[in-house]
């Protein structure tokens, strides 16, 4: 029987990793691996479909030429997406969550990643042709069989979880979230998930704020370069703290391939904004005081 998995405060994303961003070599990639567990962050994010199915195999690789344990590490993976490319000839990008298709994905990612086993598979994307109750099958198998241990969806909404959550137990929902996409706090969504005692995800949770100018960036920027200075931390650390006091315990995975980001990263959860800073950077992202 499989420990049930502890998944780190911040998750490393690797979808950068590969050919989509850096094109890591094997012994880069091996060493961003002993990086982040060197600074206590042991989980890593992965899709299927990342770098056009080639990213999995690349970190199985790498993974491979550590000496780190598998019970060391937690792998996150998702499915069903079916994307176009070099090693997949399909006619179009769309959505499979038939019990072929996710057994089948789940076993490629095994043999990619060098693993016996998943941690927690998630759905990569809602399609409007899922029926539960096939895809409660395909997961009580894998489950069964020792491959996956928990299972959770990625940009699903409240209903959509329902519909799923009707056949079988959902754990675990990543969606964007940042200062820049904060909607999920008002909406309803996160309410729900703390609820229903689903664990929220974030991607991209450093959102727009370092990557276009405008008069939202240039508020927030100017809080964040002033409570970077009160906390003696860099300004992504202060995005990440912010995302982390929010009580649904969100958990943000982060995109970068720079080893070096990794050692500011892992200050983010030991810090605790006040209660006021935190809605300084929620005002000035707003662009107006809170209701």
């Amino acid at each position: 029987m499989l420990n049930k998995p502890n998944y780190t405060k911040v998750i490393a994303g690797t979808m950068n990793w590969g050919v989509w961003g850096s094109n890591l070599t094997t012994i880069q990639m091996a060493e961003m691996i002993a990086v982040c567990l060197d600074n206590q962050i042991t989980s890593f994010d992965h899709a299927d479909i990342y770098g056009g199915h080639t990213t999995e195999a690349a970190f199985g690789k790498a993974f491979k030429e550590t000496d780190i344990a598998r019970k060391d590490i937690q792998l996150i993976t998702k499915c069903g997406i079916k994307y176009p490319s070099e090693n997949r000839n399909y006619p179009l990008k769309h959505y499979d969550y038939s019990v072929e298709h996710i057994v089948f994905s789940v076993e490629n990612s095994l043999k990619n990643l060098n693993t016996d086993y998943i941690d927690l598979l998630l759905l990569h994307r809602p399609s409007p042709l899922m029926q539960p109750e096939i895809i409660a099958e395909a997961i009580s198998k894998l489950k069964k069989e020792g491959k996956i241990i928990d299972f959770g969806l990625s940009n699903f909404t409240s209903s959509q979880t329902d519909l799923i959550q009707s056949k079988i137990k959902v754990d675990f929902n990543q969606i964007q979230f940042s200062i820049s996409n904060s909607e999920s706090m008002t909406d309803g969504s996160l309410d729900y998930m703390r609820l229903h005692k689903i664990t929220p995800m974030a991607w991209n949770p450093l959102g727009t704020i370092f990557r276009e100018e405008s008069e939202h960036s240039t508020r927030v920027k100017l809080v964040l370069s002033q409570l970077a200075i009160k906390y003696h931390v860099t300004t992504d650390v202060i995005l990440l703290a912010w995302i982390q006091k929010h009580p649904a315990n969100i958990i943000p995975v982060t995109g970068t391939s720079d080893k070096y980001k990794i050692h500011n990263i892992a200050k983010s959860w030991r810090i605790q904004l006040a209660n006021e800073d935190w809605f300084a950077l929620w005002e000035a992202a707003m662009g107006h005081k809170v209701p």
